[in-house]
């Protein structure tokens, strides 16, 4: 077997082993030790052709059928999963939305195979506080319900939320100060009041 012939095996093999579904270029360069980016490029790109791989953003390469919650983490980075996605799947709002909502340092909407992702610009010394974010081991960065009901109250101010009961009031108050905003100090008071 030539020597081309075993690295190429060993980069699909090592993207197949591996937890992630989402890769950028660097992170199988890291992966699997190349340092010749323009080398990698090529060989990845083969696999795109053979639909081994795919392709779904320039830099960016997945598994077939990788997870859309992964690449939402990996189209800007720093970025977290938060805002509606999140308090959807928590039972804290009931309207149905596939649009996978993130935050992060520009606002921007994309939609990549099927999947829409949007993006809501926030000041970075809140993005990059990490209290109340989980982060998991196939690298999806996520916020708790608590976390996405203050990111998204102090975005949205007038935001209308149908099911309190689900979040935790103690962490609500814990996370409320990385916000630094007594505007929103106020709102959150009035909505838990009843709670």
């Amino acid at each position: 077997m030539f020597s081309s012939q075993k690295v190429n095996i060993s980069v699909i093999l090592a993207i197949y082993q591996d937890l992630r579904t989402v890769f950028r270029l660097n992170d199988i360069s890291m992966l699997i030790g190349e340092t010749n980016f323009q080398s990698l490029n090529k060989k990845l790109n083969y696999y795109v052709r053979m639909g081994k791989l795919q392709n779904p953003r320039k830099g960016i390469y997945a598994k077939p059928n990788f997870n859309p919650e992964e690449l939402a983490c990996i189209l800007y980075t720093p970025s977290y999963i938060s805002l509606e996605y999140v308090l959807q799947k928590a039972g804290v709002i009931f309207q149905y939305d596939t649009t996978i909502s993130t935050v992060s340092y520009l606002s921007r909407n994309i939609e990549v195979t099927d999947h829409v992702y949007m993006f809501r610009k926030i000041k970075g010394e809140i993005l990059v506080n990490t209290m109340g974010i989980i982060r998991q081991k196939n690298h999806i960065n996520i916020a708790s319900a608590e976390r996405a009901f203050l990111d998204l109250s102090y975005l949205n101010k007038n935001y209308n939320f149908d099911n309190l009961n689900p979040l935790n009031k103690q962490l609500i108050y814990k996370l409320l100060p990385i916000y630094q905003s007594k505007t929103l100090s106020l709102r959150i008071n009035k909505l838990l009041k009843n709670v």
